[in-house]
């Protein structure tokens, strides 16, 4: 973890960017920080779509724009939901693909987190070398 970004901050910043979750069809709003290598913070929030596979997870959006803005290395992610859910599958398999070393805060709307890792969520991981024939 950062020595400036402490997972309490980086709780803060998914909690606060959850109210900008578009979720109209099933009011989870959801909101992620992805805490880079050199101590950026980038946000998402889920964003849902009336054709539901189009709908993409707050954690994807952190990541995918975290990739677009020049970073690879990423250290912890924070995800923020109403009840504490736990990410999605898809969710768990991108977060193995680009920071499969990287610390999880799981977070209910309240603030209260808990601490996993992306290996404790998907055990087993489909990556890059399962490819290799």
């Amino acid at each position: 973890m950062s020595q400036l970004v402490t997972a309490v901050d980086l709780v803060q910043a998914a909690l606060a960017v959850r109210q900008r979750a578009y979720a109209p069809y099933s009011n989870y709003r959801v909101g992620s920080a992805v805490l880079t290598h050199d101590g950026t913070v980038i946000v998402g929030c889920n964003v849902e779509n009336a054709s539901y596979p189009a709908t993409i997870c707050a954690e994807r959006v952190a990541l995918t724009a975290a990739v677009a803005q020049g970073h690879r290395a990423f250290t912890a992610i924070a995800v923020a939901t109403l009840n504490g859910g736990t990410p999605c599958g898809i969710c768990r398999q991108v977060m193995a693909e680009l920071g499969p070393a990287m610390t999880v805060y799981i977070s209910d709307a309240a603030g209260n987190f808990r601490t996993t890792t992306v290996d404790e969520l998907l055990p087993g991981a489909f990556r890059g070398d399962s490819l290799v024939t």
